[in-house]
């Protein structure tokens, strides 16, 4: 049974919010007005008045980038990635210049898995803002999908570089640190990660992992124990503990864990119990 890697993919830029009444708007009074209302819904996670109000918000100002551009950060939230992408095309051919669309938009195809698209648009960001860390840390999401880790190392580098405590960085280049088993640079990622936050239940979880291939099973049952500790909904912890419960012998609270992991969501663990009828009531 392999145990699972948790790598948080993607990321929307919402900073484009502070952008309303920035923008050279025709008719911005009321435009901005219900562009304000909707971020203030947005905010709130109340995504359907949000989009009521970046549509009114639209309706009077045609040409509101920033406006699209949120619209669409609030279909991905809503799962709608064929919306969103609309919207952040909208967005780009009012302004070919704005690098957070093309990262939003990036991340969209990156939902989708169509990492080709994603790519290029993250290499269009960083060619118009050099420094701009999110997308180079998108990008390494990107090539680590593809499994071009060493490519996705080279981009995590990039944006830690610009920020140092780049949390989200550190997580994703150890895990594809711990792709390549060159563990020792996994476990010191994971380490700097806890470091910037004790409260990072994914990189315990990945730090678990990472003891659990190199055989310390102690260490890895306390790094699943902290991160569910610290979430105890997390199904993957569950179901990374109760394969170590599993590889030990302990098959009682492997069973638990692996039913705990499956009401949550995460199911593989148990099944794989079951059909090798290790199941005990």
């Amino acid at each position: 049974m392999s145990a699972l890697l948790f790598t948080s993919f993607g990321c929307a830029d919402k900073s484009a919010i502070a952008l309303d009444a920035q923008e050279n708007l025709e008719n911005p009074k009321g435009a901005v007005d219900y562009y304000n209302d909707a971020l203030a819904y947005e905010k709130s996670g109340d995504y359907e008045n949000a989009i009521a109000y970046y549509n009114m918000a639209i309706a009077i100002e045609p040409n509101y980038t920033s406006a699209y551009n949120n619209r669409g950060i609030v279909y991905e939230e809503l799962n709608n990635k064929e919306a969103a992408i609309a919207d952040y095309n909208k967005a780009i051919e009012l302004d070919p210049n704005f690098a957070i669309v093309y990262n939003n938009r990036g991340n969209a195809y990156l939902d989708v898995k169509d990492y080709k698209k994603a790519l290029a648009d993250f290499n269009k960001a960083i060619k118009i803002d050099p420094n701009y860390a999110l997308a180079y840390s998108n990008r390494g999401d990107a090539n680590a999908k593809m499994k071009d880790y060493k490519s996705a190392i080279a981009d995590y580098n990039k944006a830690i570089k610009i920020d140092p405590n780049y949390l989200k960085a550190y997580n994703n280049r150890a895990n594809a640190y711990a792709d390549l088993r060159d563990y020792k640079k996994a476990l010191a990622d994971y380490n700097k990660a806890i470091k910037i936050d004790p409260n990072y239940a994914y990189a315990y979880n990945n730090r678990g992992l990472v003891y659990k291939e190199m055989g310390d099973y102690k260490k890895a049952l306390a790094d699943f124990n902290k991160s569910i500790e610290i979430d105890p909904n997390y199904a993957l912890a569950y179901s990374n503990r109760g394969d170590v419960f599993g590889a030990t012998g302990d098959l009682k609270n492997a069973a638990k864990d692996a039913k705990k992991a499956c009401d949550l969501g995460v199911c593989a663990l148990l099944k794989f119990i079951q059909s090798k009828e290790l199941l005990q009531d």
